[in-house]
């Protein structure tokens, strides 16, 4: 028999009993049915469940819990029971904190067997850092604005879909943000401001973002809207600077199809706020990219000052520098940071960082960190020591050839995608060999993991 031909004997609405084996690397319950994969929402390893089968794909098939007949020890209350598995940052609620912690490390060893780079299986896997509060830790949201019978609504989407679910609570975020989001959301119904239609492409807000400063206590609040205009703006910001005195920075992104890029408005107070982090400060803006938990940022920081153990004459290069938070904490051991970053924005916000801390010994440029590094090389620049910490899509291949060529004899990777982190690391293990991978948990709740990796230089290399 084939894989197509056992498809052929599951439908969907289909039940049938199903023992979990384990969670795949998007929280999903895991399990199999005549040798079929089963990917099951909500369920947890060593439940016996009934599974009622929700769609069919080519190599698997996704299920519901329809009924739970064994539950596992692990499982507990959801806080946020009325959305929880519905939407984004949810999906490891279930879950009790200890376990969603060895689950990351789980994930980690999951792709490694995957992708199989040299000597995966001695790697050494350090349990995963713990937040200590694992609630109301995120100090940034994003919230889409829609219209739900007739009322305002600012929440996330149902996962898969557009459906808007409106938050009146989320208890992942800090409480300011959510009372800031709550407060705004009221004010716009009551000022009957224009709220964006999707399919008829109408209206005004959009979205609302709100960043708090988890060093003082100010919030942003950004109106993302769908065009310049914004009614009622003068008694809109007059409202919120009376009833929300914490709020010290009003921006409007227009978000215009017709825009080569966004357009940001200041509308009250400074386009930015101020965070500290390693005895630094930084600023931080409506498009900072930076993590969402500043207690746990600091750990990371110090996690990767570790694993460089850098001396007063190295030099170092930040790849993927952003605002320059991890080579700016560096600094005042390195005889020179330099920062690459193929966004103008990261950049500018880095240099003023710089600047704010009085910190001499950086240079920062815009540039593919690939194209920065040959051009560095062929100026006799080779760096002693390299971070990268890429977006979710890792590193590309002119990337990993460009590490391979200047070969910098301390290195660091810090990864926020499990699965690209084991495919680059079929590259690099040419030349490096994995002293550890150190997961921290930035995001408790969710399936989403960081990890530090230090590499040792291969000495035959």
């Amino acid at each position: 028999m084939t894989e197509t031909t056992y498809f052929h004997d599951i439908q969907v609405g289909q039940r049938f009993p199903l023992t979990v084996k384990r969670l795949g690397i998007n929280g999903e319950g895991i399990g199999y049915y005549k040798r079929t994969i089963v990917f099951v929402t909500g369920a947890l390893p060593d439940e016996v469940i009934v599974a009622e089968v929700t769609a069919i794909a080519p190599k698997f098939v996704n299920a519901k819990i329809h009924s739970l007949r064994e539950k596992s020890a692990q499982r507990v209350t959801p806080r946020d029971p009325d959305y929880y598995g519905q939407i984004a940052d949810t999906e490891l609620e279930h879950l009790s904190y200890p376990a969603q912690l060895a689950f990351k490390v789980d994930v980690i060893r999951q792709a490694l067997e995957k992708f199989k780079p040299r000597d995966y299986q001695q790697y050494d896997l350090r349990p995963t850092i713990k937040l200590e509060t694992p609630y109301e830790y995120r100090y940034q949201a994003k919230f889409q604005v829609r219209k739900i019978n007739d009322h305002v609504a600012a929440g996330l989407f149902r996962e898969p879909s557009h459906e808007l679910i409106d938050l009146t609570n989320f208890n992942i975020q800090r409480p300011a943000t959510m009372q800031a989001i709550r407060y705004t959301v009221q004010l716009l119904e009551e000022l009957a401001v224009p709220i964006y239609d999707e399919q008829q492409n109408s209206g005004i807000i959009k979205a609302m973002a709100v960043r708090e400063s988890f060093s003082t206590g100010h919030l942003q609040l950004t109106f993302i809207t769908n065009s310049r205009k914004l009614p009622h703006k003068r008694e809109l910001l007059s409202r919120i600077q009376a009833d929300l005195p914490q709020v010290t920075s009003i921006m409007q992104n227009v978000d215009q199809k017709q825009l080569a890029a966004m357009e940001n408005l200041i509308l009250f107070g400074n386009d930015y706020l101020t965070e500290t982090s390693a005895n630094l400060a930084y600023r931080v803006s409506a498009l900072t990219l930076l993590p969402t938990n500043p207690p746990q940022t600091e750990k990371l920081i110090a996690l990767v000052q570790t694993a460089l153990q850098l001396a007063p004459h190295e030099s170092l290069v930040d790849a993927y520098c952003g605002s320059g938070i991890f080579g700016l904490a560096l600094a005042h051991i390195a005889s020179e940071v330099r920062g690459i970053d193929p966004l103008p924005n990261a950049i500018n916000t880095a240099q003023q960082n710089a600047a704010l801390n009085q910190i001499e010994n950086t240079h920062y440029q815009v540039g593919k960190p690939e194209t920065i590094l040959t051009e560095w090389a062929a100026a006799d620049f080779t760096p002693d020591a390299l971070l990268v910490t890429p977006p979710r899509t890792g590193l590309d291949q002119p990337l990993l050839h460009a590490i391979l060529a200047s070969r910098p004899q301390k290195f660091v990777y810090v990864s926020c995608n499990p699965a690209t982190l084991a495919r680059d690391l079929v590259t690099l293990s040419e030349a490096y060999s994995v002293d550890y991978i150190q997961s921290i948990d930035l995001n408790p709740q969710t399936a989403q993991i960081t990890a530090v990796v230090r590499f040792k230089k291969n000495k035959l290399y």
